[in-house]
């Protein structure tokens, strides 16, 4: 954006005729208005940008002419105040600076001592000039310079495209790990590909219920806490598997599988929160909507992972008088020991 100063005008006849003469007073800069009219002002800078508060269009009381009303903070009114009182009759520039270019906005003459911080320019200015000058006034406000690098317009069409993708990214991620878990877990597979459908549909729920806006970000959390349940349900499962390894009945590993696996998924998930909450506190804007999604991702992945889970394989195996086997995949021996074969099948 641009920088904004205020200096005075040097209307003497002898400074215009050294312009004349191609030369530019000592102690003068020349710049141009916006007609392209050259105006002489002084070095010295009586405000910048960082004394104004607020520039807006209006109208005059009395003549209901276009003006610009502009706000000074506490340090500007004081000096605007002192500099007015001085110079009355005399221009003022308010100049605009970009780039190293300087501008003229508007140079009025000082009618009376101007108090209170409350400006107003006024003088053969139409509405849409006199908003023009508003809005460049403000850009003007800021202390520094910006230097835009890269600027992009995106419409609604590419937006929707983009939400359209990641609901399709995401998707796809699902049923490829479900299809993975099914293939490789069997029955307990099964079991997880169905506790990640109830863990996106409790999520979605949630977020129906609190009203929220599902974004971009959102749709990065969804899929990251369909990985993290995913990873939950691996560690059920793989703990069931050790359990038959080291010899224990199907009843027994399925239990003490699920009761030694409960606390590793509480400590990841709980350090996953902490960073959830984080995000939440001291971020702002889309990260702030994934650290919503993800905080409610985590809930969520914990409940459908342990209870959900362990409800299902209890459906399915815990009216069984006397079970003999459970089909939770290859249960690998690392000794190349097939020990859990007995345990599978009742002799």
């Amino acid at each position: 954006t641009a920088t904004l100063e205020v200096r005075m005008v040097d209307d003497s006849p002898e400074a215009y005729a050294q312009l004349a003469q191609g030369n530019v007073p000592f102690g003068d800069e020349r710049y141009f208005d916006r007609e392209g009219n050259a105006v002489l002002v002084k070095r010295r800078v009586i405000l910048t940008g960082e004394n104004l508060n607020d520039a807006q269009p209006g109208f005059d009381q009395q003549t209901q002419e276009p003006t610009v009303n502009l706000s000074l903070d506490n340090k500007g009114a004081r000096i605007f105040k002192d500099v007015t009182r001085a110079n009355v009759g005399k221009r003022m520039a308010i100049i605009l600076f970009e780039k190293g270019k300087g501008e003229v906005v508007t140079a009025p003459v000082i009618r009376q001592e101007i108090g209170g911080g409350r400006v107003q320019i006024s003088g053969r200015m139409t509405t849409v000039e006199a908003t023009d000058t508003a809005l460049l006034l403000r850009a003007g406000s800021l202390a520094a310079p910006m230097e835009i690098v890269e600027e992009r317009l995106i419409g609604p069409s590419l937006g929707a495209d983009n939400i359209q993708a990641g609901f399709k990214s995401t998707l796809y991620g699902f049923a490829i790990v479900a299809l993975f878990m099914m293939a490789y877990y069997s029955v307990f597979g099964v079991v997880s590909a169905t506790c990640l459908l109830c863990n996106v549909m409790c999520l979605i729920a949630l977020l129906s219920m609190l009203q929220a806006t599902l974004t971009l970000p959102g749709i990065a959390a969804i899929a990251l806490t369909l990985g993290m349940a995913v990873d939950s349900n691996v560690l059920i499962n793989e703990r069931v598997r050790e359990e038959l390894r080291e010899g224990r009945t199907p009843q027994l590993a399925i239990s003490e599988g699920y009761d030694a696996a409960f606390n590793t998924i509480i400590d990841s998930n709980l350090t996953s929160l902490i960073a959830g909450v984080a995000l939440l506190i001291f971020g702002s804007g889309p990260v702030r909507g994934f650290a919503v999604v993800h905080c409610l991702g985590i809930t969520t992945s914990i409940f459908t992972s342990v209870t959900v889970s362990r409800s299902l394989i209890n459906l399915i195996y815990g009216r069984v008088k006397k079970l003999t086997h459970i089909r939770v995949g290859q249960a690998w021996d690392p000794h190349g020991k097939d020990r859990t074969a007995k345990h599978y099948t009742k002799k």
